[in-house]
């Protein structure tokens, strides 16, 4: 997911320092998980609007993620 006027590289950085393994692994498939794993995905492309927001509330990341309007 792209945010607006944050580096991806910067906020998978953040994300990797910040987050707990098991919950990145309780928000991705199987598949995802595999993908970040073996690095030809990073967390950001990975993450939908909802997981990133809630990483970023329950982990205290400094970054606005905009909230998702899709019902």
């Amino acid at each position: 997911m792209v945010i607006p006027g944050y580096d991806p590289q910067d906020l998978d950085d953040m994300l990797e320092s910040h987050v707990d393994t098991a919950e990145v692994e309780a928000l991705l498939t199987d598949s995802e998980l595999a993908s970040y794993r073996n690095g030809s995905e990073a967390l950001i492309d990975l993450l939908d609007s909802e997981d990133l927001h809630a990483l970023a509330e329950t982990n205290d990341l400094p970054m606005d993620v905009p909230e998702s309007h899709a019902e």
